[in-house]
């Protein structure tokens, strides 16, 4: 249970941290902040996909 919490702690911060990237985004209408959030976001599932790959239970 602890490390749920702690990974759904990273998940959250993660998700907001993508919010923040497409507001700087529609501010500027720099595609930089349009892909870096989208390959963010990208890379946020794929490590939450292999990090629950490696539990046994």
């Amino acid at each position: 249970m602890r490390g749920w919490g702690m990974g759904a702690l990273a998940f959250i911060a993660g998700l907001l941290l993508f919010t923040m990237g497409m507001g700087k985004w529609q501010e500027t209408d720099s595609p930089y902040w349009l892909w870096g959030s989208v390959g963010f976001l990208v890379l946020l599932v794929v490590f939450s996909l292999i990090g629950k790959g490696d539990r046994k239970g």
